[in-house]
């Protein structure tokens, strides 16, 4: 191992701060998955992540290098990117959970760019842990309105990971991402109607559906539920047989279905008059469902975010023919999202919801995501085995 004299300044000064590290060590696991979940959902890191997902991920796997997110203790609680990489850098403890401060693992870019509060880059043979040596790194603090230091953003990977480019991309994504923490902290909590325009219909969970009107939530019946359901999924309307079969799963229902269409026309006057529903064909207007909101984030890469605003299947109790073609669509696009993208955390979330534990093609995809020593293994394994052979 090379002295401090040898190496650059800021290396040489975090190998003296090293000097109690052990650098054949291996960082330790700091947080469980109820606290990773926590801070991936609650606080600034919960603002960061999707600016990181959005702007940073695609870039990082195409470059076959991981992005991480850190907390200001420089605990990881989020890793991704090149699949290759991922595995590769599980070896070295480069995972969720894991601490990665410098007074725990030596001289790396997530740990040193917190101690010193500035971006960092650290080459290979600069890292003090010599499991670390294969790797190159960049990292940016993140920082709250007040400017206190609230997390870390790393890539890590080969040389691509401290090129000339690599830094402007990271300081950009932690400058929107401050921008949007800063906002954030001005406005905590999104008033009814911030992201939606007119009345959102909840679907996701519950045997009924409830639509909510500013701070109004009103439940609706059973099967009003099911005709919203259908016709605002189907934005260009259906005609009074296919909303029939859709509903009742009879086409020559339609008398029936009419009386129905009154009564919460009814309805929608008294508790949502910007609730539009026409004829000719049916057609519903100025509603947006809680299935918009999830697909939505799916759409835009924010598999966590759509996982955790995943409240259950669409109208469980419900038999209506469309409406169960509206489920099982949910439950795919859920799974094609997380198997694609190929991550632990998204695979992880889906798997703990009733319908991904389930799901053997989604377990099958974890237990392929999941370090080699990972204890949960076994557990998949038997689940695995339980589904298959029913």
């Amino acid at each position: 191992m090379r002295g401090p004299g040898s190496l650059r300044p800021l290396v040489a000064a975090s190998w003296r701060r090293s000097a109690r590290v052990d650098p054949d060590g291996l960082p330790c696991l700091a947080l469980d998955d109820d606290q990773l979940d926590a801070a991936r959902r609650d606080g600034p890191l919960a603002v960061l992540l999707p600016v990181v997902r959005r702007l940073l991920l695609d870039e990082t796997r195409s470059a076959d290098c991981v992005v991480a997110v850190g907390d200001a203790d420089g605990r990881l609680v989020w890793v991704d990117g090149a699949r290759r990489a991922r595995r590769a850098a599980e070896d070295m403890g480069f995972v969720p959970g894991a601490d990665w401060a410098e007074e725990h693992v030596g001289t790396s870019a997530p740990g040193t760019a917190l101690r010193i509060d500035r971006p960092v880059q650290i080459r290979s043979e600069e890292h003090y842990a010599n499991a670390v040596k294969p790797w190159s790194c960049s990292a940016v603090p993140v920082h709250d309105r007040a400017g206190r230091v609230v997390g870390v953003l790393d890539v890590t990977g080969d040389d691509r990971a401290v090129d000339r480019h690599t830094m402007p991309l990271l300081t950009a994504t932690v400058a929107a991402a401050e921008a949007e923490i800063a906002l954030a902290a001005l406005w905590p909590a999104p008033t009814a109607t911030r992201n939606h325009e007119g009345a959102e219909l909840h679907l996701l969970g519950a045997d009924i559906a409830t639509l909510r009107t500013g701070v109004r939530a009103v439940p609706l019946s059973a099967r009003h539920s099911e005709i919203l359901a259908v016709l605002a999924t189907n934005p260009a309307g259906l005609p009074a047989d296919d909303l029939a079969a859709a509903v009742y799963g009879d086409p020559g229902a339609v008398v029936t279905l009419r009386a129905e269409i009154v009564r919460l026309r009814r309805v929608l006057a008294a508790a949502a008059p910007d609730v539009t529903l026409t004829s000719r064909p049916y057609r519903v207007g100025g509603v947006r469902t809680d299935v918009d909101t999830v697909l939505s984030a799916l759409d835009r890469g924010a598999r966590l975010q759509a996982v955790d605003r995943y409240a259950g299947p669409v109208l469980p109790g419900s038999a209506a023919p469309g409406v169960d073609a509206l489920r099982d669509l949910v439950r795919g696009r859920f799974r094609e999202a997380v198997v694609a993208d190929g991550g632990v955390d998204a695979l992880l979330a889906w798997a703990r919801t009733p319908d991904g534990a389930e799901d053997p093609r989604v377990l099958r995809a974890l237990l392929a995501a999941l370090p080699r020593r990972s204890p949960r293994r076994a557990g998949l394994v038997a689940a695995i085995e339980v589904l298959e052979g029913r």
